[in-house]
């Protein structure tokens, strides 16, 4: 599979919303994730363990999991 060019991300919090899941839920299915996927890990100042962001093909690769279970 042809992986798209990043150019903008969206966070845990937001992806959940678009899905209609809660983050507890879109965080359990990132367990089975890879980098690879699409799952990006995004550290700030302000942030103590960071905080989950995806690329498109990440948000696909959600779809897939969600639809799968």
């Amino acid at each position: 599979m042809q992986r798209n060019k990043v150019y903008a991300v969206r966070t845990i919090d937001r992806v959940a919303a678009e899905l209609g899941e809660t983050v507890d839920r879109i965080f359990e299915i990132t367990i089975e994730m890879e980098t690879e996927d699409g799952i990006i890990r995004v550290y700030s100042l302000a942030d103590d363990g960071g905080t989950i962001a995806f690329t498109e093909d990440g948000i696909e690769c959600l779809r897939n999991l969600i639809e799968e279970q």
